[in-house]
């Protein structure tokens, strides 16, 4: 893999630590009690940010190794799917074990920009805030082992 591909890689992972570092206090909470509108709101927007800087770094790895980025109306999900694949050009992004969890990232995120607030539940995105520090952990040691091996 091409070391400037990798710094920017790097540094979309330096931009998701500070995401999480930053919303710290709000998970935080979230694992204490049930949050508020307004801090149900902004959950949501961290779960949306998170997402879209995994696919900011799949982005990067599709176009600069594979080349061909997907296209159509179910572009994002053809993405997530190829980041399980291993092509000629390079091993599978992620492990198929992250795949399920990852997709409900990827669901989610969907769910938000296409619904009004009020919609939000806390019981379907309770799994994905508290849990979000663990997968973020795993992604990452994932996304190192992809650079070390490409």
């Amino acid at each position: 893999m091409d070391n400037g591909v990798k710094k920017k890689i790097e540094f979309e992972i330096a931009q998701m630590d500070q995401l999480l570092s930053n919303a710290e206090p709000l998970l935080s909470l979230c694992k204490i009690r049930v949050p508020d509108f307004v801090e149900l709101s902004a959950a949501a927007l961290c779960l949306h940010s998170f997402y879209n800087g995994v696919e900011n770094i799949l982005l990067l790895i599709i176009k600069q190794i594979d080349v061909e980025i997907p296209i159509g109306d179910k572009w994002h999900k053809k993405l997530f799917d190829r980041a399980f694949e291993q092509t000629s050009a390079r091993t599978a992004v992620f492990g198929n074990d992250l795949k399920e969890k990852l997709g409900e990232y990827l669901n989610f995120r969907h769910f938000v920009r296409h619904a009004y607030s009020f919609k939000l539940k806390w019981t379907e995105m309770e799994d994905l805030v508290i849990n979000i520090e663990k997968i973020w952990t795993v992604l990452k040691e994932e996304l190192n082992l992809f650079m070390k091996n490409n």
